[in-house]
């Protein structure tokens, strides 16, 4: 474990950074956002980047699906990690099913096979299923391997049922969110980079903003975001793969633009209407 990973006390669990709830709004917003107007160059800039977006989604449409189902590394070989990986999503089909809890399994057993299982394998850690006793040991048994799974689930059953780690989050005794509020613990990964690979084993880097607090009026922990990047070792078990360990450190952080936080009710809301997505490399 990492000495970055402070929150769980060393438990391998993803940790959220506590709300510090600095801004004047009281959801982090350290800037005041700026009027309606924009200046022309702004203009400019947005026009392009909607071109540029059209011409992505029209190159898409009209792309050859033909290769789409194949379970290889798209031309990456083994051995070490390539050094000339495409950012670009490859459009493979990571994945076969579903396991338990939603969390997808059957993942191939190549390069981006092991980045489409640590992506969906992160998010799931990272959900606000972790604070149900239940819940958090399906995710665990389904993500770990299991020599860990039966080590990391008294271990975290006496750290999510600490009163003190529970208030200071806002939550009561028993994980729940004060009544009219939401709780929200969400992680959204923004790319992944395999940097070791072959032998059944893969380290792979994850980068994600991750949202977490409560929703709700004068919650004294709104909802803030947050961004990490965590390094998964991965092993190849049963013809899936698993989590053997993980480390964890800040950014890289985009800078903030200056826009106007929404209200905790328009929060509550999006969380509430908007699901999650199956990830693939």
């Amino acid at each position: 474990m990492s000495d970055d990973d402070d929150l769980f006390g060393g438990t391998g669990e993803t940790r959220t950074r506590l709300p510090e709830g600095d801004g004047p709004d009281g959801y982090g917003s350290r800037r005041p956002a700026r009027g309606a107007s924009r200046s022309p160059s702004r203009s400019v800039v947005t026009v392009i980047g909607v071109v540029v977006l059209l011409i992505a989604a029209i190159a898409f449409a009209n792309r050859d699906d033909s290769s789409s189902d194949g379970g290889g590394d798209g031309g990456r070989g083994g051995g070490k990690g390539a050094e000339a990986a495409p950012t670009a999503p490859t459009g493979e089909k990571p994945v076969k099913g579903k396991g338990a809890a939603g969390i997808p399994s059957g993942f191939p057993k190549t390069q981006q096979g092991v980045e489409s299982a640590t992506a969906n394998y992160a998010i799931a850690l990272g959900s606000a299923d972790m604070f149900d006793k239940a819940r958090r040991h399906v995710i665990v048994d389904n993500v770990y391997t299991p020599t860990v799974a039966a080590k990391r689930k008294p271990e975290l059953d006496k750290v999510y049922a600490g009163e003190s780690f529970l208030s200071r989050i806002g939550l009561n005794k028993d994980g729940n969110a004060p009544k009219g509020t939401t709780f929200v613990s969400r992680i959204i990964p923004v790319g992944t980079k395999v940097t070791e690979f072959g032998g059944g084993s893969a380290t792979v880097e994850i980068w994600y903003s991750s949202l977490f607090g409560l929703a709700g009026e004068n919650t004294e922990n709104p909802v803030t975001e947050s961004w990490f990047t965590n390094t998964y070792d991965m092993r190849w078990v049963d013809g899936d793969w698993k989590v053997a360990d993980f480390k964890q450190k800040d950014g890289p952080v985009p800078v903030g633009r200056d826009q106007r936080a929404s209200t905790a009710d328009d929060m509550a809301k999006a969380v509430e209407e908007y699901g999650g997505f199956t990830y693939a490399r």
